[in-house]
């Protein structure tokens, strides 16, 4: 049976769009980071590519092989290679090796995973590593009545905080951590005005 995510990433069409997600695309300009990135629940590809041609080697993963196989063939066509793997986070054979930055863009999971995801992620990311989050705020859901295209999850608990941030990431320094308010123009399920959480941090031990 096929999972909702290879239903999305199916069709032709790039769903997310092809350009990178706005916030990690100034925060990989402006931070710089060096290395090896891990990408969890990349999808189609679109910031796995653009870390690649900033010269990064990008470790991407997804429980999607319709998100892979997009996310492929978008790396090749810009002449970029990347490593991607299909399956569940903690089954993964990117689990031997260590990060010099992360980033989690718009990855949302049910909460009975999500800490424990959280910390996989900071445990595979060497000290002083760079993470950056772009996620939907718990305050996204108003967004979501007025316009169901915003996009993210309907659960609440899905939805992030500050607060849920500190919890998660106790052992960093703050470098940004904001809630905004942003219009999203990110191909057909992320369009409109939503309510963001934008962290990035540095790992401090």
């Amino acid at each position: 049976m096929e999972n909702f995510w290879d239903m999305r990433f199916k069709q032709d069409t790039y769903v997310y769009g092809t350009q990178p997600n706005a916030f990690f695309k100034e925060a990989i300009d402006r931070c710089k980071p060096t290395g090896k990135l891990l990408l969890p629940a990349e999808g189609e590809g679109r910031n796995a590519t653009y870390a690649a041609k900033k010269g990064l080697n990008v470790y991407a993963f997804d429980t999607s092989i319709e998100g892979k196989n997009k996310a492929m063939k978008l790396a090749e066509r810009n002449n970029v290679s990347i490593n991607y793997e299909v399956g569940d986070f903690f089954n993964l054979e990117l689990l031997n090796e260590t990060f010099d930055a992360a980033a989690l863009i718009f990855a949302h999971f049910s909460l009975d995973i999500l800490q424990d995801y959280h910390k996989k992620v900071v445990e595979l990311l060497k000290p002083n590593g760079l993470i950056i989050i772009e996620a939907f705020s718990k305050n996204h859901i108003e967004f979501q009545k007025v316009n169901p295209l915003a996009g993210g999850p309907k659960n609440i608990d899905m939805l992030f905080s500050k607060e849920t941030i500190a919890r998660d990431f106790p052992n960093f320094e703050i470098l940004k951590l904001d809630e905004i308010e942003d219009t999203l123009k990110e191909g057909e399920f992320h369009n409109g005005k939503a309510k963001l959480i934008r962290f990035i941090g540095r790992k401090t031990v």
